[in-house]
């Protein structure tokens, strides 16, 4: 027997599927989607097996055989083998990072060099005497005492051996169980030889006649059966009890609630929706549906019930949302509404949970899954529905290898599955509702908020006006007012600012100098937790210079604002407010974006501040302001789709005030109060902006009226990034049909991050046929070519942004 395997090494010449014959005794448990363990060079690694053959091309008597199976059932089922090649192809990606992105991280590999002893006597003390007592220890040992060339050396005349040992990053987690392996006349009879003196053994033994499981954790029987460790101890060894491992799922930590699951009355628009979705689920079709309803429509309890429709039938459903900050509230809602049949998966669980998780989904131990991006990939075998919630959101797109878009997977799997797919936003991305006013998508509208409340009353503040009248804090006037009376009436606010730490950039007042990062050409963020400068792009951090670094000025200022400076300001103006702020900085910690929205939905703060990861999803009956400080911060980004993102970020925070009984009141404040993307998003208007920006689209060419594809090359040396660039586009130009245009090379808005210069050409087509090869045929030059010289290409086949 043959086995094809995709092994674990992302190397252009390594992209193909690899022959390995299969020993005997492993025959029976080989499977396609199995995860094996292979000899690859001179070393161990693992692979995939993505095809089962009986003859090769190749020399069987060559062939290495595969070492071991780790898997005895598939962890890559038919469907997902097939994904990952249309995948591959789709992204330009290594097949072997297709098959790896539908596992959690989990079940990925990692490797680890050892050194074996085999000839001890031969080797140096001082060598030797790092192994100790131990047959083998790891490279870094070796490493770190400075004896690699020693170490080589004795790989050469063989004394040493190198092995690589793969280890998975979890493992199932076990608890230690007692069962009773004794019959009831085994016991009665070791019960009758006890001796007087022997009393918590025939407490214990008394206590197991009666039990009607067999099964106990220590816990158990120590608490109800007063026993202790010593008793259950001599029960093992007469053969009473026997101790083994069982294993459990790890509990999700979360916090209590006191919710019960509320079903509402579906209005008209709900109902006529939820028909045409269950329509379609019924007669197995895979339509793609775009619920288009504004913000508090009710989008939510349609999803619910077309999922427990799906459930009805025995099928299996996911429900993605964009952030992991709306991961809690949606996972609450669905558990509260279907039980234990929700599995989570987003990079807030640890590897173990993660784990946990997904053999939940494998094991067929679930039937809906909430999740963010990579849930998509969750191993359902008979999938009734799919669901993108806020479908505009860019973080539904992968930006590193395989380069994805979550909504893409989706279509794939429900045309597989055939069952509908729903994208669901107040605010569509231009492309998902063009498609739909074409036809190729299902239009659902909801105009109405289900509760029939009004939408909130949005005032838009011109801030040049209140520099001159004199006011130079943050905070406008009306917004100031608009705080202080609904802190009074016990109400609770929302304040918005796209942008963590204290201030934008520190600037030295004699000679203009900005602190910049030192690995990227972006200015350094000043965070006052720590005192320290931060650049968001590479992580790098350093303490706040006391001079300028140029002119040795002491006149060093901190410009723009951040939330921490926003939190600051609020102490200062509303000293009695009790504030939560909610960025990157406040949710490292696991579980934090949950306890910090229990805080606020239990009524311990009085302002949520935060940045767009407060600005969708979250429903508190308790708002009624909802503030914007700074409207401009995505407006004027060197990005097609900066109107877009604004209106659609101005929309969705908008939203969030007023959503049930109190009235809610919006201030957005702003510099360009007259923008388009900021007039329209003032009542929610999606429809003209749609058909303003459209226009902007044609105009300049952008999509949905052209194609995208973003190359991007990169290198340390910007003289040679930019002439491998340059070099790149003209093959384009040369290679793809008049009709495409080749723009560039230009240097990317932050022109250097983490000491790599970057230079990119964008290729804007409506119909290019060869876009695929061609771009396939340059790939293959920079692997063969390029990337000796230190050279790296990336292609975006949809980018999310050109910046």
């Amino acid at each position: 027997m043959i086995v094809e395997v995709i092994v674990d090494v992302s190397a252009y010449p390594i992209d193909r599927p690899f022959d390995y014959s299969v020993p005997e005794h492993l025959e029976s448990l080989v499977e396609r989607g199995s995860r094996v363990h292979v000899p690859f060079g001179n070393r161990k690694v693992q692979g995939f097996i993505t095809n089962i053959k009986e003859h090769t091309d190749f020399d069987i008597s060559k062939l290495k055989e595969i070492q071991s199976i780790i898997d005895v059932e598939p962890v890559v089922t038919e469907e997902l083998l097939q994904l990952s090649k249309w995948l591959t192809n789709k992204t330009l990606c290594y097949e072997i990072d297709a098959l790896q992105v539908m596992l959690p991280a989990a079940l990925r590999a990692s490797y680890k060099k050892n050194i074996k002893l085999i000839d001890p006597s031969e080797l140096d003390e001082n060598f030797l005497a790092l192994f100790g007592k131990k047959e083998s220890i790891s490279y870094d040992v070796i490493e770190k005492a400075g004896y690699l060339r020693q170490m080589k050396k004795y790989l050469m005349q063989g004394f040493v051996q190198l092995e690589t040992v793969i280890k998975q990053n979890a493992k199932a987690k076990t608890i230690a169980k007692y069962r009773v392996v004794a019959n009831k006349e085994f016991i009665h009879e070791q019960l009758s030889n006890l001796s007087k003196s022997a009393i918590k053994q025939k407490e214990l033994m008394e206590w197991l006649l009666i039990q009607q499981q067999t099964s106990f954790t220590m816990e158990e029987l120590k608490e109800t059966a007063n026993a202790n460790s010593s008793t259950i101890k001599v029960l093992i060894e007469k053969n009473i009890l026997e101790k083994d491992k069982e294993e459990v799922y790890r509990e999700i930590s979360s916090l209590e609630y006191d919710d019960k699951d509320k079903r509402f009355q579906l209005t008209d628009e709900q109902a006529l929706a939820l028909k045409k979705i269950n329509h379609a689920q019924n007669n197995a079709e895979s339509t793609t549906f775009l619920v288009h309803g504004i913000t508090g429509s009710g989008k939510t309890e349609i999803y619910l019930n077309a999922i427990e429709n799906s459930i009805l039938k025995g099928k299996q459903a996911i429900m993605l949302v964009p952030e992991i900050s709306l991961t809690p509230q949606m996972t609450r809602r669905f558990k509260l509404r279907f039980g234990d049949q929700v599995a989570v998966m987003h990079s807030g669980l640890s590897v173990g949970e993660k784990y946990d998780e997904w053999r939940k989904i494998w094991r067929g131990e679930v039937k809906v899954v909430v999740g963010a991006r990579s849930a998509i990939f969750a191993p359902f075998k008979d999938l009734g529905l799919i669901i993108l919630d806020e479908e505009h959101e860019s973080t539904y797109k992968q930006e590193d290898t395989p380069r994805y878009h979550a909504r893409d997977v989706a279509i794939w799997r429900s045309e597989y599955h055939n069952c509908p797919v729903i994208l669901g936003s107040a605010t569509p991305s231009l492309e998902s509702y063009a498609r739909a006013a074409k036809g190729v998508y299902t239009l659902l509208t909801l105009k109405m908020r289900a509760k029939e409340q009004a939408l909130p009353t949005v005032n838009v503040v011109d801030m040049r006006t209140e520099l001159k009248n004199g006011n130079r804090s943050m905070f406008s006037i009306d917004l100031a007012d608009a705080v202080r009376e609904k802190l009074d009436k016990k109400e609770q606010i929302v304040l918005f600012l796209n942008k963590r730490g204290f201030s934008s950039f520190v600037l030295c007042r004699d000679c203009g100098t900005v602190v910049e990062c030192k690995q990227c050409d972006i200015s350094l963020t000043y965070h006052r937790a720590g005192e320290q400068l931060k650049c968001h792009y590479c992580g790098h951090e350093e303490p706040v210079p006391t001079k300028c670094p140029e002119c040795t000025s002491e006149h060093i200022r901190f410009f723009g604002t951040g939330t921490q400076k926003v939190e600051e300001e609020i102490a200062r103006l509303f000293p009695l407010a009790r504030v939560l702020r909610m960025d990157v900085d406040t949710t490292r910690t696991k579980g934090s974006h949950e306890r910090i929205l229990k805080q606020f939905g239990d009524g311990e703060a009085d302002i949520l501040l935060g940045t767009q990861m407060i600005a969708k999803g979250l429903d508190f009956p308790n708002i009624t302001l909802v503030g914007v400080l700074n409207a401009d911060t995505t407006l004027h980004l060197a990005d097609f789709r900066a109107a877009e993102k604004t209106f659609q970020l101005m929309t969705q925070v908008s939203g969030r005030a007023g959503r049930h009984d109190k009235e809610g009141k919006v201030y957005i404040q702003t510099y360009t109060p007259e923008h388009y993307a900021i007039e329209l998003s003032k009542d929610q208007l999606f429809e003209p902006f749609y058909h303003k920006e459209m226009q902007v689209r044609k105009q300049y060419e952008y999509p949905p009226f052209y194609y995208l594809t973003l190359v991007q090359v990169t290198h340390e040396n910007v003289l040679i990034a930019s002439e491998y660039a340059r070099l790149a586009t003209d093959w384009l130009r040369a290679n793809l049909s008049e009709q495409t245009m080749v723009v560039g090379p230009t240097a990317c808005a932050i022109s250097k991050i983490q000491n790599r210069y970057r230079y990119q050409c964008l290729i804007k087509y409506k119909k290019e046929p060869l876009l695929i090869e061609k771009l396939q045929q340059l790939i293959k030059i920079y692997r063969t070519e390029w990337m000796k010289k230190g050279i790296i290409l990336s292609v975006d086949l949809d980018p999310s942004t050109i910046l």
